[in-house]
């Protein structure tokens, strides 16, 4: 009998999680958050946000980027078609529309993305680049990049682009036709 008393006692006895009374449990669930809890979402937040905001940055810097890497692509572009077709392909720019086009001897070639329109990007229409001015294209005196059947560019050269106070320069080396861009 003994045995039977103890048991009726243990069950009886509060755990950490209950008040004592008979259907009221308070488990580990429904308790509120911790300070340090609360403290270490915040950090995390204000971690994130510092590693966003320079991501942000302004539009002018970020469109110049663009710009500058869509102009490096399409003369890597031209290079690799005048390789891969046996024939001369050129970048002709026209700083004055804010635009450049892609020829071959025929001339201008057919977007291979866009069908049926022709390779011309104008940076003055575009609503993603409408910043961009391209305040120079030298290659060799012309405006104009040339890529032979081997691949080698007419002459090597620049592109300058610029929107508000921010610059990029693409280069063009003469002999490899490698491209860099640099702010």
């Amino acid at each position: 009998m003994k045995m039977i008393s103890l048991q009726h006692s243990q069950a009886r006895r509060p755990n950490r999680y209950s008040s004592g009374r008979k259907g009221i449990n308070f488990s580990p669930c429904g308790r509120g958050f911790t300070i340090i809890e609360i403290l270490i979402v915040v950090v995390i937040i204000a971690i994130a946000a510092m590693m966003a905001v320079p991501m942000v940055g302004s539009a002018d810097s970020m469109q110049v980027r663009s710009a500058a890497n869509v102009i490096a692509a399409d003369i890597e572009y031209a290079r690799s078609m005048a390789i891969s077709r046996q024939k001369t392909y050129s970048v002709v720019f026209n700083e004055s529309n804010e635009s450049y086009q892609l020829e071959d001897s025929s001339g201008i070639i057919e977007h291979p993305v866009r069908k049926g329109f022709q390779y011309v990007v104008n940076f003055g229409s575009s609503s993603q680049l409408n910043k961009i001015d391209i305040v120079d294209a030298s290659f060799g005196g012309a405006s104009r990049i040339s890529f032979s059947p081997a691949g080698a560019p007419s002459s090597g050269g620049v592109i300058q682009l610029q929107a508000g106070g921010t610059s990029a320069t693409i280069s063009v080396e003469p002999v490899t036709g490698f491209i860099m861009i640099s702010d």
